[in-house]
C-alpha cells in the first residue's frame, strides 16, 4: 500500500501539469508527423522538469526522447499527440458541431494518451527520487501514430532496445490491461504505367494502367478466399489516371493495406499480392512499380509485466467519475447507434471475457475488468507493436468516453478535455507509474519479463519496412 500512496501523491503533485498537457494538445490538434507546436510544447515541459531532451529522433522533426536519471532499470513511457482530419468538434458539446469545418480534431484521444504517459513519467521520476533509487526514466514523443508510424522508425533505429520495461495506454470506453494482440499492417503503393491513346480512334495503340489496377483488385478479391481468414486486404485508388474517358489512361496508382495477425503472415500475403499485381501488368501490357511506404508489427503483450500492471490497476481502481461526468456521458451515449452500444460486447468477446462483465445500461465503465490473455488479434493496428518487438511492453485501456463510443469519432473529440477524459488520464498515469514502481526494485521480475519477450518475439526486431525508407513527412 505504501507504493500506492506514494504514487497517488506524485500524481496529485503533477496533476496541474498533466491536465494542462491534455488541454493544450487537444487545442493544437495537429496532423501526424507535423505536430510541430505539440512537440515544441512537450520539449519545453520536460526540460522545465529537469529531463534531457533529444529532438529530431530518427529523422523525424517532431520525434523526441526525454530522459531523466541514470542506471538500471530503464523504464520507458510511450506518448502520442497526433490528431485526425475532419474530427474538429466543440469541447463538451453533445451534438456534432465542428469548431472549424474539415479541420483536425483529437478523435482518438491522443491528447490524453500523451498527457497520461507524461504524467506517469513524471510521477515515476518523483517516486525514484523520494526513495533514493537508481533508474532511468524515458518519455518517448512518438509522432504520427495515425499517419506516418513514428515508432517504427524509432524501433528500426534501436531506440527501444535497452528498455527493461515499456508502458503505454490508450483512451477507450473500458478499463483493462491489454492482453490481446493487434494486426500487423503493411501500406503499399502499386503504380501501373502504360501508354495513352485515343479511346475511340485508336484504342488498340494504348495500354491502360487503369485496366491493370482494376484487374489487380479483381485478382485480390479472389485471393481473399485463399489467405488466412484473420487477414485483411483494403484498397483505395490513389490516382486513377485522369478524368477524360476518351483517353486511355497511362498511369494509375492503387494503395493497399495488407493486415494479418503476425508480421510473417503479413509478408507472405504481401508477396502473393505482388504476384497478382505483376499478373495484372502482364495482362495489360503495362509495367508495375511496387513501393512499401508504411509497415506496422503486431502487438506482443508481456504477461509478466501485465500481471503487475493488473495488480496496480486493481489497487487504484477505475476513474472516479462524478455526476456531471455521468450526465455528459449519458448525453453523448444517446447519439450512438444500437450497433455502437452493442459493439462493446464484441470487444469483451475478443478479450476472452464474458458479456456479464458489463451491463447494456451502463453509461461509463466504473470497474477494472479482469486480465485475459488471448492469442486472438483485435482488428486494428498500431505502431506500439513495433516497440513490443524491441522490449517487454505492457499496455492498458482506460475509460475516457461513454460505453460504446468508437474511436475516430466526433464524440471522442467532444469529451477529450472534459472531466470524463481528465479523470481517465490521471488514472492511466497512476496505473502506469505504479506498475513500474511494483517491478522497479525486483530485478528477478524484469529478468523474467525479458526472458518472456525473447521467447515470444525471438528477441530480435525484424522491421517490416525497408532499411532505406525515410519517414513520410509530406
Amino acid at each position: 500500500m505504501e507504493k500506492k500512496e506514494q504514487i497517488l501523491r506524485m500524481i496529485e503533485k503533477n496533476k496541474k501539469r498533466i491536465l494542462e498537457i491534455n488541454s493544450t494538445i487537444w487545442d493544437y490538434a495537429e496532423p501526424g508527423m507535423k505536430e510541430f507546436r505539440s512537440a515544441d510544447y512537450y520539449t519545453r515541459v520536460f526540460r522545465e522538469e529537469g529531463f534531457e531532451v533529444e529532438t529530431g529522433v530518427s529523422g523525424i522533426p517532431t520525434a523526441f526522447i526525454a530522459s531523466w536519471g541514470g542506471g538500471l532499470p530503464i523504464i520507458g513511457f510511450l506518448g502520442e499527440f497526433d490528431a485526425l482530419p475532419g474530427l474538429s468538434q466543440e469541447s463538451g458539446c453533445t451534438v456534432h458541431r465542428e469548431l472549424s469545418p474539415g479541420a483536425y480534431g483529437q478523435g482518438c484521444g491522443h491528447n490524453s494518451l500523451g498527457a497520461g504517459a507524461a504524467g506517469a513519467a513524471l510521477a515515476f521520476r518523483d517516486y525514484l527520487k523520494e526513495n533514493g533509487m537508481s533508474g532511468t526514466v524515458r518519455f518517448y514523443g512518438c509522432p504520427g501514430e495515425e499517419y506516418g508510424s513514428g515508432k517504427v522508425f524509432m524501433a528500426r533505429d534501436g531506440r527501444f532496445d535497452d528498455l527493461d520495461a515499456c508502458y503505454t495506454w490508450h483512451p477507450d470506453d473500458i478499463n483493462a490491461v491489454v492482453g490481446s494482440s493487434c494486426l500487423a499492417c503493411l501500406g503499399v503503393y502499386f503504380t501501373f504505367t502504360g501508354k495513352t491513346a485515343h479511346a475511340a480512334g485508336c484504342p488498340h495503340l494504348g495500354r491502360s494502367a487503369l485496366d491493370a489496377a482494376e484487374l489487380m483488385s479483381v485478382g485480390c478479391n479472389y485471393l481473399r478466399e485463399h489467405i488466412i481468414p484473420e487477414a485483411r486486404l483494403h484498397y483505395a485508388y490513389h490516382d486513377a489516371g485522369g478524368i477524360a474517358p476518351n483517353v486511355v489512361q497511362d498511369k494509375a496508382t492503387v494503395n493497399y493495406f495488407i493486415r494479418a495477425p503476425k508480421v510473417k503472415d503479413m509478408m507472405e500475403i504481401y508477396e502473393r499480392v505482388c504476384d497478382v499485381a505483376r499478373g495484372a501488368a502482364l495482362m495489360t501490357g503495362t509495367k508495375v512499380e511496387i513501393r512499401i511506404y508504411e509497415g506496422l508489427s503486431d502487438y506482443v503483450p508481456n504477461q509478466t509485466l501485465d500481471h503487475y500492471t493488473q495488480q496496480a490497476f486493481e489497487m487504484l481502481g477505475a476513474p472516479a467519475y462524478d455526476a456531471e461526468d455521468e450526465r455528459l456521458a449519458r448525453e453523448i451515449r444517446a447519439t450512438l447507434s444500437d450497433a455502437d452500444k452493442a459493439d462493446v460486447f464484441t470487444k469483451l468477446h475478443n478479450m476472452g471475457l464474458s458479456r456479464g462483465e458489463l451491463s447494456p445500461d451502463d453509461i461509463l465503465c466504473r470497474r477494472v475488468l479482469p486480465y485475459s490473455f488471448t492469442e486472438q488479434a483485435v482488428g486494428g493496428s498500431t505502431d506500439v507493436g513495433d516497440a513490443s518487438y524491441c522490449a517487454p511492453t505492457s499496455q492498458i485501456n482506460v475509460a475516457t468516453m461513454a460505453l460504446g463510443t468508437a474511436c475516430h469519432s466526433w464524440q471522442v473529440t467532444a469529451l477529450g478535455k472534459t472531466g470524463v477524459a481528465e479523470k481517465g488520464t490521471l488514472t492511466a498515469a497512476a496505473v502506469m507509474a505504479l506498475g513500474a514502481a511494483l517491478v522497479a526494485d525486483r530485478p528477478e521480475v524484469l529478468k523474467e519479463a525479458r526472458e518472456e519477450y525473447v521467447r515470444t518475439t525471438g528477441g530480435k526486431y525484424q522491421c517490416p519496412i525497408p532499411r532505406g525508407l525515410a519517414p513520410n513527412l509530406d
